[in-house]
Parts: structure tokens; sequence; C-alpha cells
């Protein structure tokens, strides 16, 4: 490229990113990003940055499940684009290349452009360009030649797509990309919808390997092609409850319902989604060949053609009988909740788990009661008679973490007991293992439990013979560990492991069953203080209309403060901590909920508190984005700007700017 040219383009730039008006355009929006937020400088370009490959074997490993499948659909692309000089690249989320497919013939050249195996091509990085501004803006684009921020990749074309796992979290990019191309950007309408037509293939592929073993529901508008590949599908499992949706379901039918009562799709029923309810599904499941008269009706009016495909573990003589399938008897989960929806379907779900060999998630937040309900399932199975391991990951110190896990040998280190020491994780053999906050586990420490999940076995510390164990792991996490396998914080195959089924508990705020909770947890603290409890009127409805921050943790902390300052275990409204008291005439001369109210507004007394603790949340994300604005701002919802004026408001100041 003619320096000139290099000079027009960076004037270009700079004259763009300095007017005031409001950019509309992405490029010019992605051009003030490159300066404002990642201080890229348009006059020094800058050679493209290819990873070690140590550094590159990393982030395939993390998503190694999922290159396997892309791989084949990328292949099927590039037969159709070679001959036009494209090159594909697959980046992870974030925008490192971890597959290439490109003519040999180049390669030096390809290199030389960025176009190559382990270049990053974040935003951060290498500017605007189509891999890093999808990431930013997750929608397909292309960027053409002197789209590009940099000046040494304004020769280059490139068009992306981005890639969502089957939970619906973003994955990576698909891009079909070129060294020279014509000058008009209308050139690249072909490539960039070939690119969209093939993400969404890989898309596919990988929704139905990663929910291979639950029934799968393909929708589409022609009934001839709906047995060939589904513009919607949704993943269910044997409750009828909705468990995955690929991206063409997400976008047509979330905020469905009737009366509005599918606001999300995933964890909700088939009868809320489709006026024929999930008999009809289920009859079509059972006919085993769609045809015209296989067809389901949403409850915004849509029409779908319907094809159902078993789960690879199931025949269908068992989808026909899946109501006959005895329940077992478990009082530990009955307990956990009243007539609240969300819980009693976690409960049904969690009763047909506690004898199957699949290990299992637990999402939700902090407080919820993760551990109880572990407990729960551990004292319901055939495994109650075995031990119960509890690991908090994040509360052992690191030091320690790996010899408490897996034990060590005679001699295996100064200090050590003599005889050696049994791990935590082979004191669970046939019991349950608990793993708390998972997500906080060390890096090198999740690539040895992976393997002691896959191989059945264990090796402490300085021992040389494997010792054979019998595990159910239940692994529980108040983070989004989709998050944090894109942050490179966690592995993916370890998630994939682990998460054989996924239990969301719903916050406190949510829940229906608030006061048989209370009513519950305020006699077992009753009985732990010898005594009896009974709550007046107006302290139930203070209690019942609190929004519960801590959830159950909280409400629990709340009620055993009561107990020891009330009057024989007759808890009034004085009683209460002052963090739940609103206005006395409000709580005195309000009706006793039938089900959870949520404050909306905090009392005036109470919001100096409130301001420190949204302080706190700001700094937390930021340090656990590592001062990247951009994710801090997607994290919490809010623009940049807002995160800015807040980091000022709190007295925040990033570390290398003090």
């Amino acid at each position: 490229m003619h320096q000139i040219d290099q000079r027009a383009h960076i004037e270009r730039v700079l004259s763009s990113t300095r007017s005031d008006a409001v950019h509309t355009d992405r490029i010019q929006q992605s051009w003030r990003r490159c300066i404002e937020d990642y201080d890229l400088d348009p006059t020094r370009p800058t050679p493209a940055h290819i990873l070690e490959a140590g550094r590159l074997r990393e982030h395939r490993d993390q998503i190694e499940d999922f290159l396997q499948v892309a791989r084949t659909g990328m292949e099927q692309l590039y037969k159709r684009v070679c001959d036009l000089g494209y090159v594909l690249l697959l980046t992870d989320a974030r925008g490192i290349t971890v597959d290439f497919i490109g003519n040999d013939r180049w390669q030096g050249e390809l290199r030389r452009s960025g176009l190559y195996l382990g270049a990053d091509w974040s935003e951060a990085r290498a500017g605007t360009c189509a891999v890093g501004t999808c990431i930013a803006d997750r929608t397909a684009m292309t960027c053409h030649q002197t789209d590009h921020f940099d000046a040494s990749h304004i020769g280059l074309t490139c068009n992306s797509a981005p890639l969502l796992d089957p939970t619906g979290d973003f994955l990576g990019v698909l891009d079909v990309s070129a060294l020279t191309s014509p000058s008009p950007k209308e050139s690249q309408h072909l490539a960039l919808q070939l690119t969209m037509m093939y993400a969404k293939m890989i898309e596919d592929a990988n929704f139905m390997h990663f929910f291979r073993e639950a029934s799968v529901l393909r929708l589409g508008a022609a009934w001839p092609m709906v047995d060939l590949s589904g513009e919607l599908m949704l993943a269910f499992d044997a409750d009828g409850v909705v468990v995955g949706a690929n991206s063409g379901a997400r976008r047509m039918l979330n905020g469905g319902g009737e009366s509005g009562l599918v606001t999300e799709l995933v964890g909700s029923s088939l009868d809320m989604i489709f006026r024929e309810g999930a008999a009809e599904v289920w009859r079509i499941a059972r006919a085993g060949v769609s045809n015209q008269r296989s067809a389901l009706t949403t409850y915004q009016h849509g029409v779908f053609y319907a094809d159902v495909i078993a789960p690879r573990a199931l025949s269908g003589s068992r989808l026909a009988t899946r109501d006959a399938e005895p329940e077992v008897s478990a009082p530990a989960l009955d307990r956990l909740a009243g007539d609240d929806p969300q819980m009693q379907r976690l409960i049904r779900q969690a009763k047909r788990l506690v004898n199957k060999s699949v290990d299992i998630l637990l999402h939700g937040e902090t407080g919820t009661g993760k551990e109880v309900v572990a407990k729960a399932l551990h004292e319901s199975s055939e495994r109650r008679d075995k031990a119960f391991v509890a690991i908090n990951c994040a509360a052992i110190p690191e030091s320690l973490i790996e010899s408490e896990l897996f034990g060590y040998a005679p001699g295996a280190f100064t200090g050590g007991r003599s005889k050696g020491m049994r791990g935590l994780i082979a004191q669970a053999d046939g019991g349950t293992l608990f793993l708390d906050e998972i997500g906080d586990m060390p890096p090198h420490l999740q690539t040895r439990l992976l393997r002691v999940l896959a191989e059945k076995e264990i090796t402490p510390l300085g021992g040389d013979k494997p010792q054979s164990i019998r595990l159910t792991v239940v692994a529980a996490s108040h983070r989004d560990l989709r998050k944090l396998i894109a942050e490179g914080l966690f592995r993916e195959d370890l998630y994939y492991r682990l998460c054989g089924a996924i239990l969301y508990l719903p916050p406190l705020r949510e829940r229906q069953d608030i006061a048989y909770l209370i009513d519950r947890l305020a006699a077992e603290e009753a009985v732990e203080m010898g005594d009896s409890a009974s709550i007046e009127a107006p302290a139930l409805a203070a209690l019942c209309s609190h929004d519960w921050p801590g959830n159950v943790r909280q409400l629990r902390n709340v009620l055993r403060f009561a107990l020891a300052v009330s009057d024989g275990g007759n808890i009034h409204l004085d009683d209460l901590p002052g963090e739940l008291m609103r206005p006395l005439t409000d709580v005195r001369e309000a009706p006793l909920p039938t089900r959870v109210a949520t404050l909306t507004e905090t009392h005036e007394a109470e919001r100096p508190r409130w301001r420190d603790q949204e302080g706190q949340w700001l700094l937390e994300s930021l340090q656990r984005h590592k001062w990247c604005i951009t994710a801090v701002a997607e994290e919490l919802g809010l623009c940049r700007a807002t995160v800015y004026r807040r980091m000022k408001r709190y007295g925040i100041v990033q570390p290398n700017l003090q």
C-alpha cells in the first residue's frame, strides 16, 4: 500500500473521531473506541501479533470440543471460496485465531498480514477489523480495506459472523478474508452471506452435539426442510422444559407466550410456548416422521412445521412410557420449597437425577442455598450412607489446595504427616463430592480435576500408583462460567464434564414461597436455640416485602437475630434488624403478601449504604475485567460513559493512572 494511501487513511480516521456528532456508523463507532478506550494511534501502524505456540495451545484447549465440530463446516466453506483467493479464520471470544484454512503458497504474506493461526484480531490489539468489531457489536459485518483502523491492514477485506454457544453466550467469530479484492465494498456481499450461512450451520451442529442427550424440537416454515435442518431449534428435557435454544429460536420466540408468560425461553415449559402444548410435541416425537400434519402454533400466532429428534440415551419406547417412571421418594428435596413453580421444577428434575451417573452443576446467586440443595441430592440418593465431602474452592489457600484435594504420599514434602494424608476427593469415594465456587479453582488444578473426572483415578502428591475412585460430583458457582471461559479463566472441557445436568436456583426475590421459607427457617433456628417461634403479621409482611440481596443466607441470619432479641420466640416488627425497616406505617398497614414483593425504592436513611455497595460492585467488576471499561459496561448493562461517571463519583482510579 502506497504511503500516500496510508496518510489519507490516517487523516480520514482522525477527522471522523474528532467530530462531536453522534456516530451511527459501526466503523466510525469502532474507530472512536480504538482511540478513546484502547488508546491506539492510527499514525503508528502495528504489525500483526501472532501468539507463540504455548499460548495458542491454551486458547485452543479451552474450546477443543467446539473446534472439532467447526472444522467440518470450515472445510465445506473453504471449497466454495478458495478459488476466489479467500482464507478462513476461526477465533475464540477474545479474537485469537484458533483455526485457519488457507493456501500454503501465500503462507509468508498471510502470516505478515495476520491472516494466520494464532493471530490476535481483538479490537484492542488490531483496531477496527471484522473480527474485533464483530466481537464488540455481536453482529455480522464486512470490514473492507480502508474501513480498518490500522493502516497496515487497509489492503485486506474481511467478512465475519458471530458464533454463539448452545446456551446463547458468545463463543467466537467465523471470518472469511482476502489479501486483495475489488475496491467496491458491495463486491463482498456474497462472501458475507456465505459467512453468515456457514456460521449458522456450525452453531446448529454444535447445538445438536451439545444437546445430544436431550430431545430436540426442530421448527421451520417449510415442512420438506424441517427434517434436514430446522430454522428454529429447542432442546427440552423429560418434563417438557426447554433447556436450550439456538439463535433462530431465541430471536423469534423470546418474549412470547400468552399474556407475556414467556420472557425467557430456557427454563420455560413447552405448554407456555405452543398453543397445542407439550402433549402435541410428545406425539410428534413418538410418530418419528415429520409431515405436513406435524405443525405447532406459537402464542405469537406463528405456525411452524415440526420434527423431534430423540436423545441418543433414550429409545422410542422409553419416550412413550416416560410418564410411567416412578418418582423417587425424597423428603430432603421436598423440604426445599413450598409452592414456588421454579423450585418445584428444580425438585422434579433433581429427583430424576439423584441416582443417575450424571454430574450436576448448580447455578445461582450467592446465598441461594446451593450447598443445601447438594446435601439434599446426596441424602435422597442411594449414596446417602457414603460420605458427602464439601470443598469451597474459594476458601482453601492456593498453596494448600492441591494437597487438600489430592492428598499426599508419606515423605512427599517437609512438614507433612509421616504417614501421608488422604485427600478430600479420595474421601468422597462412593459418595458425593461437592465443589462449591468451582469458578475460583486455579487453572492448573482445573486440569488435574478434569483428568480425575475423565479417568476415575487419583494420584496423591508424591505418589506413583493411581487409586481408582467412584465419584458423583455436584459443582456450584454464583459466577457465569461461560464468561470465565471466554476470559480464559475456566477450562471449557471441564465445564462440559461437570454440566451433565444444570440446575438453576432462583434468587429469593423471585420466589413465590417466601412465607413457607420464613416459617421453616424460623422453626429450625428456634429448635437450635431450644425455643419455639411465632411471627406477628406486621413482621411477616416486612420480611416478605424485603428484596433480600443476600438471599436465603441473609434471611436465615435475620431470623436468627430476631429470635435472639425476641421475647420467647415471638417475633415482633421491632425485633427485626434496621436494614429491613421501612417506615412503620407502611409495614403495619400493609396486607400480608401472598407471594414475593420486591422493594422498588430504598428508605432515604438507607441510601448511603446502598451507594457504598454500588461503588464496591463497580470496583469488583473493574478488577474482575482487568479495567476493561467495555467489558464492565456490558456486565453491568451500562454505557461506557456512565461507567466513567460512576468511577469519578466513587473516586475509583485505574491503578496505572494513579
